[in-house]
């Protein structure tokens, strides 16, 4: 399934290179939420939170208010993640706050399984150069992703597995690395980083996988409901 990815920056849509460069900014959210009507979930991301600059929580309850949203950006605490509940999220997508120095944050993961329940938890899972990153991908960790797919497993439903190292450069998703974690757990799992085109969608279907796709849409390499059922 095709998951449509709204970025949020400075109170526009956008969409970032490598979470860094920007390569596109609309106003025009009206617009985009009625292009994605026929998707049954958006992933909807507060780039601004996630980075610690502010962040965008009126339009993240208006969209939330327009079509079912699984938010992220920025969640580091219980607190915040019902905050974000309160906004009409469905689900909250988490990742720094799952890991510290010694790896997996267990404490934390189940702090914040109990009080959101597993099915409102989506673990983010965000991999460059083969390593766990956190903090906006500006730190890695030791674990390679599929480890924390296992250890994590217990918390949750759903995994957001993102290939930083494809992230906004529309050159593919790493098939291999994805295969690895969905070996590594039975959750639901949902990637991003570099998806490019409706075959890829498929492809992953196939394995039981979940497509988050940005870049290509907003940029008109992916045309909306072409080649989907």
């Amino acid at each position: 399934m095709l998951v449509p990815s709204i970025d949020l920056q400075d109170g526009r849509i956008v969409q970032l290179v490598q979470g860094r460069d920007l390569a596109l900014a609309s106003d025009d959210v009206d617009g985009w939420l009625a292009r994605f009507a026929r998707y049954r979930r958006l992933q909807l991301i507060d780039l601004d939170a996630a980075m610690g600059r502010g962040g965008n929580d009126a339009l993240v309850r208006r969209i939330c208010a327009a079509r079912p949203c699984r938010v992220g950006g920025g969640i580091r605490s219980v607190a915040r993640a019902g905050e974000v509940l309160a906004h009409g999220a469905e689900a909250v997508i988490v990742g720094t706050a799952l890991f510290g120095p010694a790896g997996v944050n267990h404490a934390a993961a189940r702090a914040f399984a109990r009080a959101l329940t597993p099915s409102r938890l989506i673990v983010a899972i965000d991999s460059r150069g083969g390593r766990v990153v956190v903090k906006g991908w500006a730190e890695s960790t030791a674990l390679d992703a599929p480890a924390a797919a296992r250890a994590l497993e217990p918390y949750c439903e759903e995994f957001l597995f993102t290939w930083v190292d494809g992230e906004g450069l529309m050159g593919g998703i790493d098939m291999e690395a994805v295969a690895r974690v969905r070996e590594a757990t039975s959750r639901r799992l949902t990637v991003a980083g570099g998806i490019r085109s409706h075959a890829e969608v498929e492809a992953l279907d196939r394995l039981g996988v979940d497509a988050v796709v940005g870049m290509a849409i907003y940029t008109g390499t992916m045309r909306l409901g072409e080649g989907e059922p």
